[in-house]
């Protein structure tokens, strides 16, 4: 027998070090050469660590949110040879990789040559496959006949499968309504086996109290939105927009877009934003703290905050004033689907000057929304509600939307805020000023 220290290899970057984001095995357990055994993540992205070696785990280098020096011991597995104890320096240095930069807690990695020590995993939230189902190794032949066939992939999260392993569950067991299996999944059928079986209507199932251990994307979120609010006084204006007649348009513009995305007001709020700013360049801005150095920006580089199952990120839309509407709404969807999927890429998660976020159809009367950091102002469009108002001396259905925008009071005065929201209004509730200089 011999003992193999895998020490943490320079995973790019000249990051220092990594946090463990979760294990794929425990102190006693074998595993076979090229079996994951972690999910490593740094500012940039999230790896998975491959065993290079055969043996039995002897030792961990600690527990998930723990940070890991480049270089130091993250296992050591006692091998099934003779020999003396392997050098680090044996451990085999990566291969160049393409690693996606982003705004902090949002990284995905792209694969360049990848050895199979160090071969990256997606984000955590983006559905992955097995490694037999990577490598399409598993068939089945349920009728007896012997005719091969694919199994249908599992599709689930590296903390997912951790959990699953633990507490012993076959994930082919695990009834699920998305496309892969969530926390929620697991939780159902846990409930379900241990004879509780389904609740009567009106009744609701108690849920035993659980410690989440904030780490990986969810700390980088965290770290950010606190920086955010301790460096930044923040202040939030609040106005109140008709969009009847936009969202009118929108619907003509629907009724004959023929192949091309169907419209929702994000891109004609878009077109609206970049045709108001160059009127009120210090909302277009980042803004160099340490330095006290404001640069303001002539291109619209616009963040979309998207909601992941990984967390919040910001995709960017370059150079949004020169795209029309359905140039727009085109980017819009490919870019949401890239960072939900983990495919989006370095340039398209960094680098904004403005964002704006919404919540969709979950909407809201208002919201306050945080300042992506170090921008200066982020818009935040309200649900669209029909209610009554006065047009004269008429009563008459008119479809309403809040607009919320939040600034950093520090370079952006209250009076800069609302005239901007003013001349937005005005070209949002007459959409012919959106389509003219």
């Amino acid at each position: 027998m011999a003992l193999f220290t895998f020490k943490l290899p320079d995973i790019g970057e000249g990051i220092s070090e990594a946090e463990i984001v979760g294990w794929h095995v425990k102190v006693g357990d074998r595993v076979e050469e090229d079996q994951p055994i972690a999910d490593m993540m740094t500012d940039k992205a999230t790896v998975e660590m491959e065993s290079p070696v055969a043996g039995i785990v002897m030792r961990l280098a600690g527990e998930p949110g723990d940070q890991v020096p480049i270089g130091s011991m993250l296992v050591e597995i006692e091998t099934d040879g003779e020999g003396e104890v392997v050098p680090a320096a044996e451990t085999p240095p990566p291969s160049e990789e393409v690693i996606a930069a982003g705004t902090p807690g949002e990284a995905v990695i792209e694969e360049a040559h990848t050895p199979p020590s160090i071969r990256p995993e997606p984000v955590e939230g983006r559905a992955v496959e097995s490694t037999k189902e990577q490598k399409g190794l598993d068939k089945l032949s349920p009728n007896g006949t012997g005719e091969a066939k694919a199994e249908t992939p599992i599709l689930a999260s590296p903390a997912v499968r951790a959990r699953a392993k633990e507490l012993g569950i076959d994930l082919a067991q695990v009834k699920h309504g998305g496309e892969r299996i969530r926390h929620a999944d697991l939780d159902a059928y846990l409930l379900y086996g241990a004879g509780q079986g389904y609740h009567p209507a009106g009744r609701s199932a108690r849920r035993p109290d659980e410690a989440v251990k904030v780490i990986g994307m969810r700390r980088r979120i965290a770290e950010n939105m606190a920086a955010s609010k301790r460096h930044i006084p923040h202040f939030t204006y609040v106005e109140e927009i008709d969009v009847t007649e936009l969202e009118a348009l929108r619907e003509q513009l629907n009724a004959g877009r023929g192949d091309r995305p169907k419209l929702t007001l994000l891109p004609l709020l878009i077109v609206g934003i970049c045709r108001t700013l160059p009127e009120f360049p210090m909302l277009n801005a980042r803004y160099d703290d340490e330095a006290g150095v404001v640069t303001r920006y002539g291109a619209v580089h616009l963040g979309m905050a998207t909601q992941t199952d990984a967390g919040l990120m910001v995709p960017v839309i370059r150079d949004a004033q020169d795209r029309n509407i359905w140039q727009l709404a085109s980017e819009i969807r490919r870019l949401a689907e890239a960072a939900r999927t983990g495919r989006a890429k370095s340039e398209e998660l960094s680098g904004s000057t403005l964002t704006i976020t919404s919540l969709g159809p979950l909407g809201g009367i208002a919201t306050t929304p945080v300042i992506n950091r170090p921008e200066v102002a982020i818009i935040g469009p309200n649900r669209v509600i029909e209610r009554p108002v006065f047009r004269g001396r008429e009563v008459v259905a008119a479809k309403l939307m809040n607009m919320s925008i939040s600034c950093d009071h520090r370079v952006v005065d209250g009076w800069d805020a609302a005239s901007f929201v003013q001349a937005l209004r005005k070209r949002l509730e007459t959409p012919a000023l959106l389509f003219v200089d």
